[in-house]
């Protein structure tokens, strides 16, 4: 390898060294701001079409009938469709975009928190840019981060997205009440992130059927 290849790998590699740890330190921050306030939070994260605005909506109505507040971030590169579903729905949304990036990171949120009244909110929900690549290396400094698939996405989603897995507090398959139309093994995908995850279970879920919704909510509050 040239010095000067050299020179340039070992500097990228220092550069992103450095911007990770200081999402790091933004994420701690933002959790102390967050929990100084009263306020539970989760990063849902999942690809684009994997259903994750409709099962916030569907969340947040069983937190509310449960006597909570609760508020939705909308993350986006751009656009307020999402943040204008939200709002359609009776949950109180603000609506942030990144501009370029694939995802958010503890930077943008911190900057948004700054915007927001906390003190009516008791349940947050952070919905990340849609894709399972980016978002796994910046957490945002919420309670639980939550990685949310679907069974039209097909059975290898675990083993081709490892990180993201490794990285959530919680993981969801969703669209259950579809299975039957789709050529997927749910049980190889509830293999793979039991092996991935030393054991946990990925949880199925229907928007539409309520399937699991219950238990998602429960686990979210424990």
């Amino acid at each position: 390898m040239r010095k000067s290849a050299l020179v340039h790998k070992i500097t990228h590699i220092s550069m992103e060294t450095d911007v990770l740890e200081e999402n790091k330190h933004l994420a701690e921050h933002n959790h102390e701001k967050l929990r100084g306030s009263g306020i539970r939070s989760v990063d849902v994260m999942g690809t684009t079409g994997a259903g994750k605005t409709a099962l916030i909506i569907k969340l947040s109505k069983i937190l509310m009938d449960r006597g909570l507040k609760v508020a939705a971030i909308a993350g986006d590169v751009t656009g307020q469709d999402d943040y204008d579903r939200f709002h359609e729905a009776g949950v109180r949304a603000f609506n942030l975009n990144t501009g370029k990036e694939c995802h958010l990171d503890a930077h943008l949120l911190d900057h948004a928190l700054d915007d927001i009244d906390l003190k009516g909110i008791d349940f947050l929900f952070i919905e990340n840019v849609g894709n399972l690549v980016c978002p796994a290396d910046f957490p945002l400094g919420t309670d639980r981060r939550m990685v949310v698939i679907s069974v039209t996405e097909g059975d290898d989603m675990v083993r081709k997205h490892p990180m993201i897995f490794q990285g959530a507090d919680v993981a969801v398959i969703n669209k259950m009440d579809l299975v039957s139309y789709m050529e997927i093994d749910v049980e190889r995908v509830r293999f793979d992130y039991r092996k991935l995850s030393g054991g946990k279970e990925i949880i199925p879920v229907s928007v539409r059927t309520g399937e699991g919704l219950e238990a998602l909510v429960d686990r979210l509050l424990g």
